[in-house]
């Protein structure tokens, strides 16, 4: 199923130029054909699919550097509104990364990223003595525009008093916490994924370019160069894929899988960066070159939901008896 999947995306993107902003008529097609809710279930208004399938096109979308919010899309707010019970409504939705203050009337200043493109935004709101999952829609609200490196949009919604149009109690383990190692998920993924695109456009350009009379990939530094950018590429796909096979099986040491996957993919995102652009040469800096587009993602992402040595301390603190499990596939 995701290798068809992956065709019939791939199909979508062949051809197009990365963008800065929103694709739009890409947003469009995805939502058509149902890609942009993959894995919320279908009673709650997604697409239903396992977590697999979602993660297979947030990676293509990532390889691609499509300007469309996927991830914000399924993998947090449909994660968030499908835990608590709710119904994703029709339109784009994104979640705040920040708690809102109010039960049914709502107050705050929340991020929401991609928040100026949403009809509708859901969020974590504390109540008297409880946590709530809150939907309320996104139109018309006051907005501080900001943007990541690779120009998507970190936007901050003003929530003032603002009426709730579905609400819910948020079951126990789900928490800003949660909703952060969920965003930490979906970083790995997409850097995973943009990672490739740099190694695969450097096997292009050293194949192709010459130097002295033959190609820059019989230089054997470049090819020493080529074999560390595979190396760490290997290892952010292979963590990031590990990650999202534990979340998906329930596995207790699933969230030790995140913080490792997010720690080595955000550790290994400015070695790819630096080493495509050194192989790359002046050329790769260019705006219009295709590389840029990559790796202002890898420094964005690598921050987003927590750089490596905010998940190297969870490992470290917080790893205990799943770390274990994690490494020799037993208990103690």
């Amino acid at each position: 199923m995701r290798a068809e999947i992956r065709s019939v995306v791939g199909a979508m993107l062949n051809g197009r130029n990365p963008e800065e902003g929103f694709d739009r008529p890409l947003w469009k097609d995805l939502a058509g054909a149902g890609f942009h809710l993959l894995g919320v279930p279908e009673e709650a208004g997604g697409s239903d699919g396992g977590l697999r399938e979602l993660a297979a096109v947030v990676d293509l979308l990532a390889f691609h550097a499509a300007a469309v919010p996927v991830a914000e899309s399924a993998f947090l707010a449909g994660w968030l509104l499908s835990r608590a019970g709710l119904a994703v409504p029709e339109g784009l939705t994104v979640a705040s990364l920040d708690e809102a203050r109010g039960a049914s009337r709502l107050s705050g200043r929340v991020r929401a990223p991609w928040g100026r493109h949403a009809d509708h935004l859901v969020t974590l709101a504390r109540g008297d003595d409880t946590v709530l999952v809150v939907l309320v829609p996104a139109a018309g609200l006051p907005i501080e525009c900001a943007e990541n490196l690779a120009g998507e949009p970190r936007d901050t919604l003003v929530l003032d008093g603002v009426t709730a149009t579905q609400t819910a109690a948020a079951p126990p383990d789900v928490d800003g916490q949660a909703l952060r190692r969920r965003g930490a998920l979906a970083r790995s993924i997409q850097l995973a994924g943009a990672a490739r695109a740099v190694l695969e456009s450097a096997r292009r350009h050293v194949g192709e370019r010459e130097q002295f009379g033959r190609p820059l990939a019989r230089f054997q530094a470049v090819q020493q160069h080529l074999a560390s950018l595979a190396a760490e590429t290997v290892a952010m796909q292979v963590s990031a894929d590990a990650a999202v096979l534990a979340v998906e099986a329930g596995d207790p040491a699933a969230d030790v899988a995140v913080a490792a996957a997010k720690a080595t993919t955000s550790a290994s995102a400015h070695v790819v960066a630096a080493i495509g652009h050194q192989l790359h040469g002046a050329l790769g800096y260019s705006r219009e070159h295709h590389l840029g587009a990559a790796t202002t993602r890898l420094w964005a992402w690598r921050e987003e939901f927590g750089n490596e040595s905010r998940w190297q301390d969870e490992l470290a603190v917080g790893g205990g008896d799943a770390w274990w499990s994690l490494v020799t596939g037993g208990s103690r």
